[in-house]
């Protein structure tokens, strides 16, 4: 369900909390679609339940998921939550950029860092 890169630097629940949105943000879910439990999710990823519940509740905080007790985790049909994160996001970007501009990086520079931060080749 998930493809998460193990040998990457950004932490498991990080990847879980990106993957779900993006899923979100391109209608791989809509608001019925259940996730799996986190016991079972954890199970299939091969890492601790404790990662998994670590992303629920970010996404959760985020209103990307809604939980309802004793039936388990939703997406919810809410796409300004996922347009909110995704703003979010670009803010951090256009923050990072001018950070990297003030540290005297080229445009050259910092498109080859964000190549290599998507998985591209590497700087």
């Amino acid at each position: 369900m998930f493809h998460l890169d193990y040998r990457s630097g950004e932490p498991i629940y990080e990847q879980l909390y990106h993957a779900v949105t993006k899923m979100a943000a391109f209608g791989g879910f809509n608001g019925e679609t259940q996730l799996p439990s986190v016991r079972a999710l954890a199970q299939e990823l091969g890492v601790n339940p404790a990662t998994v519940q670590k992303a629920y509740q970010l996404l959760e905080r985020d209103g990307i998921i809604c939980s309802v007790p004793g039936k388990g985790s939703f997406l919810t049909n809410d796409p300004a939550a996922v347009t909110q994160q995704q703003n979010h996001a670009k803010k951090q970007l256009a923050a990072a950029v001018r950070e990297a501009r003030n540290a005297g990086l080229t445009e050259e520079d910092i498109l080859a860092a964000i190549r290599a931060a998507l998985g591209g080749k590497a700087t």
